[in-house]
């Protein structure tokens, strides 16, 4: 497939021009013409990139790109990254907030999905759009069953704090550092918020709030998104996609 097809469909798809970020979303690094295969990683640092070259990607496809609003220099290991994707010809998309927010295949609506949870609502705005999902689940729950749950479909649970009702019904899910949206979840009405990572501050705030908090890491609560994606453009177009698991253990 021709990589300028793809970049048009992915554009499309995740909205990328209509998506404020961070920084410049899309195609951060243009190398071949054309796309055979798709390897997605959630980060593009130099580990990363090496193994998505390792596994004969055409296009590498992340969550976390190579830009974030503030001009670098091509230099250090920053400079040896950047030389690696040109001297290799590889191509890197890279859709950050787009991936978080979208409703098919982002991160916090692939959440949902594998937890069982019915999407009700968005919330959590970043830079205008709002990222976190909002559901129920079909059958009240418990904190273990939820945490059971997320270890079976995602991966390893950092920490789960009970601090709120015994059964659950409506969760929030924000993938990533999402720590500070606490009270905004148990305002909401959750009983369970489901999120990425967090600092010592965030653990009186739930305490206080009476809310249930599962933190799945940062890494493995966007691991889901670029899975889904890679997984939807295999199916769509033909495409060979490969998913590589490097996880920081944050």
């Amino acid at each position: 497939m021709l990589r300028d097809e793809l970049v048009s469909y992915l554009d499309s798809y995740l909205r990328i021009g209509e998506i404020a970020d961070y920084g410049p979303q899309g195609l951060q690094v243009e190398g071949k013409a054309e796309v055979r295969k798709i390897v997605a990683l959630v980060d593009s640092h130099q580990p990363c990139v090496e193994a998505a070259l390792e596994r004969g990607a055409d296009l590498m496809l992340v969550h976390h790109g190579l830009f974030w609003g503030h001009e670098k220099c091509i230099a250090g290991s920053f400079g040896k990254l950047v030389r690696t994707f040109i001297q290799n010809d590889l191509n890197l998309y890279a859709a950050h907030l787009a991936l978080d927010a979208h409703p098919e295949v982002g991160n916090n609506a692939e959440l949902a999905r594998l937890l069982g949870v019915t999407v009700t609502d968005w919330w959590g705005n970043a830079k205008g759009t709002p990222l976190a999902a909002l559901g129920e689940l079909p059958e009240p729950i418990s904190m273990d069953e939820l945490t059971a749950r997320y270890t079976r479909a995602v991966g390893s649970v950092k920490l789960a704090l009970a601090h709120g009702p015994a059964t659950i019904r409506r969760v929030g899910i924000l993938s990533g550092f999402g720590a500070t949206s606490i009270q905004q979840a148990a305002d909401l009405g959750c009983d369970a918020f489901v999120t990425g990572e967090t600092s010592h501050a965030q653990y009186y705030e739930a305490l206080n709030a009476g809310i249930n908090v599962l933190y799945g890491g940062h890494y493995g609560t966007e691991t889901v998104g670029v899975q889904a994606l890679g997984r939807h453009l295999a199916e769509k177009f033909g495409l060979e996609y490969e998913f590589v698991d490097l996880p920081t253990g944050i």
